[in-house]
């Protein structure tokens, strides 16, 4: 991939072409819509009032929290604990989840379902669920019998212990959770029952839990079948020398890459965000078609395993990047501050989540967040800004690498940019001060309006131009918003 070596100050030194080819006349936007965006523990009211929005800033596909029902705690994780497969929980009802789902569609937005189906509860006592149903570790009424759970000879204690064993990674308990025997066809068939169910509410698809817990061959037997265009998102942790790995489910459907998250955290906490950075197979992860590339989810945000809503400006310019590169499928996630990382979102007195929502969110990440305020990315205006850029580019490859390499003004160090051919090109500043720079590009002369910002900048007849990127900020072209 070419690399320039520029300095655009007068206190920069070398300035070295990457040989752009500017076209003579701007592209027409390619209109590419495939962002998708995790409502982690929204409402399903709250959603289907949020989805005219998302449509209109460009989100294709919304991720919902598991709808099933689930055991009666306040942790967050309560909803990763089924009780039955009835769509009752304190998200909302059936009814209410149909008509989310029917809103959104009415805005092109598709509905992707988190399907909880490696395991139930983790509890140890018997108890009732949240639409009323008795359960019991191993026993669930007219659904589950102590023979539908694996029994863990691997482990000394039945749960997972030792990550290089993939027998013991998927047939024993993860953190106590009943494990159901997913080979078994009887457990298969009634599974399939669940997803056909969230079929016929008009789901888009499932991001499958726990992916790396089962076989891969026993989610394929289970989504054997299921109508074409129907998305699988699973669920698989990469871990360093572990007998399962991602690769191993792309017969099946797309994975999360949590490679992606890693590494693009460990840039932005570097000062460098890499332009030739490689990802895909030559890159340790798996093909750009066959990923979902994230910031964060709900778990990392947690554990402190990537940036988050509360790294601030870093965490959004880590957001632009990934809305900016062609790696992946990318989701964003929309979530609630939390101190704790068991704590639930904000409930009333019933035991209901609150409802979701974002008509007062700042524009931009703010310093600090009360626990339990609603976090709302997709307001900020860098989000908005790169979703527009998003779509303009579309799938053009990226071009016209750039990183400061030698310069007298330190601050141009951390400046790095890509192009994505002459659709567009965005400028990344992982430094707190900001930089002015000059930039080689193979975009068309004419009057851009830069999408964070709203600034007019103006390229020239050779494709450059000169802006001053915001410390931990972005700048970005596309043909969506050029003079015409």
């Amino acid at each position: 991939m070419l690399r320039s070596l520029l300095a655009a100050t007068a206190a920069a030194a070398l300035l070295l072409t990457a040989g752009c080819t500017p076209a003579a006349a701007p592209p027409e936007p390619a209109e590419r819509r495939d962002a998708g965006i995790l409502l982690f523990q929204w409402g399903w009211d709250a959603i289907a009032e949020e989805c005219p929005a998302l449509a209109e800033i460009g989100i294709d596909w919304v991720l919902t929290s598991p709808p099933q029902e689930h055991v009666v705690r306040d942790e967050w994780w309560g909803h990763y604990q089924p009780v039955s497969y009835r769509i009752e929980s304190r998200l909302g009802t059936r009814d209410e989840f149909a008509a989310m789902v029917a809103t959104c569609a009415e805005h092109d937005v598709d509905i992707v379902a988190d399907a909880v189906i490696n395991h139930m509860t983790g509890l140890g006592t018997p108890g009732t669920g949240w639409a009323g149903s008795a359960y019991e570790h191993y026993s669930y009424p007219d659904i589950w019998g102590p023979d539908d759970f694996h029994r863990c000879t691997e482990s000394p204690t039945g749960d997972i212990i030792d990550y290089r064993d993939a027998a013991e990674v998927q047939t024993c308990e993860l953190v106590n959770l009943a494990d159901l025997r997913t080979g078994e066809p009887s457990v298969q068939q009634r599974l399939r029952a669940y997803l056909d169910d969230l079929l016929s509410l008009g789901v888009a698809g499932f991001r499958i839990d726990a992916a790396k817990h089962m076989a891969p061959d026993h989610i394929a037997a289970i989504v054997d079948g299921l109508p074409a265009g129907t998305r699988v998102y699973q669920e698989v942790i990469r871990g360093l020398s572990e007998p399962v790995q991602p690769e191993q489910y792309l017969a099946t459907g797309s994975v999360w890459e949590f490679t992606y998250a890693r590494t693009l955290t460990s840039m932005v906490e570097s000062g460098r965000l890499n332009p030739d950075v490689v990802f895909g197979p030559e890159g340790g992860s798996v093909p750009s078609e066959q990923a979902i590339s994230f910031v964060d989810n709900h778990d990392t945000e947690r554990n402190g395993e990537t940036l988050s809503y509360a790294d601030g400006e870093q965490y959004a310019l880590a957001l632009a990047f990934l809305l900016a590169h062609p790696y992946g499928t990318p989701q964003l996630t929309s979530g609630y501050a939390f101190a704790g990382r068991d704590a639930g979102p904000p409930l009333d007195t019933d035991g209901r989540v609150l409802p979701a929502s974002c008509a007062d969110a700042a524009p931009s990440p703010q310093p600090r967040y009360e626990p339990g305020t609603w976090v709302c990315p997709q307001r900020w205006d860098v989000v908005r800004g790169m979703l527009a850029f998003r779509q303009a580019v579309g799938d053009a490859p990226l071009t016209d690498s750039v990183e400061f390499v030698q310069a007298d003004d330190a601050a141009l160090e951390h400046v790095t940019g890509f192009g994505r051919g002459a659709f567009g090109f965005a400028a990344f500043n992982a430094a707190a001060t900001s930089a002015t720079a000059t930039f080689e590009t193979s975009l068309a002369p004419g009057r851009y309006t830069e999408a964070v910002s709203g600034a007019v900048i103006e390229v020239d007849g050779a494709g450059r131009f000169t802006a001053e990127v915001p410390g931990f900020g972005v700048v970005a072209l596309h043909v969506g918003a050029v003079e015409r």
